[in-house]
């Protein structure tokens, strides 16, 4: 066929379709915004539509539609979704808090379990309830209103300018060592701010949420992402709180409250003090932990260690027992993983799969008889799981005096049920977890979650081969394993230790940012890389050779002196 039978000129096309995940395709004029086609269209989805990814990329709402695109929208019930939501939730409420108290500079610091961040005010005395009800009306004034979020693209001159004159030194100090020329900021009516991340397109959006008094501060409520429409009643965790108050402690110790003071200190030449200061701190946590264990001892004859994926808790146990023989105490490990039930008797998940983070993957009344026996004196000869078979094998044989503990560290070691024979006056748990973060600034925070990520794309790569791709794919059933597994019993512990240490993300920049510049485009790994990779961007890289060889971040980057070391 002649070419020119089928190939003839043709105008630029005044109209851009759409096609959706269901198969669906809508067309509008071209530079219409994804918010008008999303709104045009019915869709059946469990929560808000917040976002949608075009292309193989996250964009918001407000996006332009230049060019025919595939669109899957994402909602409330997505990741990606809730952190937009929040993050819009958290600037409405700076932007009202700020108005009606303009001495007040409010602070996110943590987020907590139920669903909210707690917050603190500083520059005036707490918020009282009626102040936070106000505070709270105002809010959903705005939410009723539906005043549009805008975007603005300014000089980063005009930037620390403005930061400047509203006394925000966090972002200053940030935005002295930034590379690019220019500041995104978000605005809302005068409001303008710095936010890392998309928003919704305008308050209307921002329909569930609530501001409560808890400890000092208060907490911004938002829903799960696992329960979208529901703002849950909330929780007390004292325990957990203890442990944030205390990094709050040591961060002041170090002189580190943000991303912008670290980098400072490492133009100042001050890593190696940051570096060495919060190792000794960590090392001192653990020294007191094996004190409370060897004050007890020998009533306490079991140690549980249990917390999330890459918080550390080999090398934190490793630690633990190294402390615990110099008080004469000698520990025994037992693997919990030697434990399983053969596969065939694993229990499955909703999907039929095999669920080897379900508690009942383990072999419970062998578990206990085994303990119960060794701390009678007994010789016991142990299992072994052979992970090849599937079949659990005959292990070594073995017998502890009365001057042992033994070491268990596992994902259910803070849950009663794994040791359910055992008399508690024997056990001490020991939750560990990466459980707070240096955050971007006052109102920027770093998750938890993202630092544990980063350890493990880091330490998968050196020990397991596997690719950043493979560990990010890997993550959400991770993620529900813990939630249904871990965090759920993590105020049963008698300690928790935080294994964060507050300048780990400028070590593990150089280390994370190759392995995440290989995940391929197009594909949802791609979008949670690119995420990661912007927030890397804040940190100055520091050198890992400063790094102590005991160090729990050498679990992840390598180099560790502890890695073959067996109690």
């Amino acid at each position: 066929m002649d070419a020119k039978s089928i190939v003839r000129p043709a105008r630029p096309r005044e109209t851009a379709q759409v096609r959706f995940a269901d198969g669906r395709i809508y067309e509008a004029p071209v530079g219409t915004p994804l918010e008008t086609y999303v709104k045009a269209v019915d869709f059946d989805l469990p929560a808000p539509i917040v976002a949608a990814h075009i292309n193989g990329e996250l964009r918001e709402l407000t996006y332009h539609i230049v060019t025919d695109s595939e669109v899957t929208p994402i909602t409330t019930a997505d990741s990606d979704g809730m952190r937009i939501y929040r993050r819009s939730l958290a600037f409405l409420m700076i932007t009202v808090a700020e108005q009606l108290f303009p001495d007040a500079h409010v602070v996110i610091d943590y987020a907590l379990n139920f669903g909210g961040f707690y917050c603190e005010v500083k520059g005036r005395a707490p918020f009282t309830p009626d102040e936070l009800a106000r505070i709270e009306a105002r809010m959903r004034e705005l939410v009723e209103a539906d005043i549009p979020i805008g975007k603005k693209r300014v000089p980063l001159d005009e930037a620390l300018a403005y930061f400047e004159a509203q006394g925000h030194t966090d972002k200053i100090k940030l935005l002295k060592t930034r590379k690019k020329d220019y500041l995104t900021l978000y605005t809302l009516g005068e409001a303008k701010d710095y936010y890392h991340g998309y928003m919704v397109p305008s308050t209307g959006y921002l329909q569930k949420f609530a501001l409560r008094p808890y400890g000092p501060g208060f907490v911004l409520q938002y829903p799960r992402r696992e329960l979208p429409t529901v703002i849950q009643e909330p929780v007390q965790y004292p325990k957990l709180v203890a442990v944030y108050n205390e990094y709050s402690e040591w961060m002041d110790v170090i002189g580190i409250p943000n991303v912008g003071t670290l980098n400072e200190a490492h133009e100042r030449g001050r890593m190696r003090e940051v570096i060495l200061v919060s190792e000794a701190l960590h090392e001192q946590r653990i020294a007191r932990i094996a004190s409370d264990i060897a004050e007890q001892h020998p009533y306490v004859r079991l140690v549980l260690i249990a917390g999330p994926s890459s918080s550390g808790k080999t090398t934190f146990s490793k630690r633990l027992s190294i402390q615990l023989l110099a008080h004469g105490i000698h520990p025994t490990t037992l693997a919990l993983d030697d434990f399983l039930v053969n596969r065939e008797d694993t229990p499955r998940d909703e999907n039929g799969d095999y669920d080897f983070e379900s508690l009942y993957a383990l072999d419970l009344p062998l578990f206990n008889d085994v303990l119960l026996r060794l701390m009678d004196g007994q010789e016991v000869t142990l299992p072994h799981y052979n992970f090849i078979t599937g079949l659990r094998e005959t292990g070594q044989t073995i017998r502890i005096s009365q001057d042992h503990v033994i070491i268990v560290e596992g994902i259910h070691g803070m849950n009663p049920e794994l040791v359910r024979d055992i008399p508690p006056t024997l056990i001490y748990r020991v939750y560990v977890s990466a459980l707070t973060q240096l955050n971007i600034d006052q109102h920027n925070r770093v998750p938890t979650t993202d630092t544990r990520l980063l350890r493990r794309i880091v330490r998968d790569a050196t020990y397991r081969g596997y690719s950043a791709s493979d560990t990010l794919r890997r993550w959400e059933s991770v993620r529900r394993g813990e939630k249904r597994w871990i965090f759920p019993f993590q105020e049963h512990a008698d300690v928790m230790f935080n294994s964060a240490l507050v300048y780990e993300l400028a070590v593990l920049k150089p280390f994370a940012e190759p392995l995440l510049l290989q995940v391929k485009p197009r594909t949802p790994e791609h979008i949670e890389a690119k995420r990661l990779l912007s927030f890397l961007e804040w940190f100055i890289p520091a050198p890992p050779d400063l790094i102590p060889d005991n160090s729990i971040l050498r679990e992840f980057i390598g180099g560790s002196i502890l890695r073959d070391y067996v109690p």
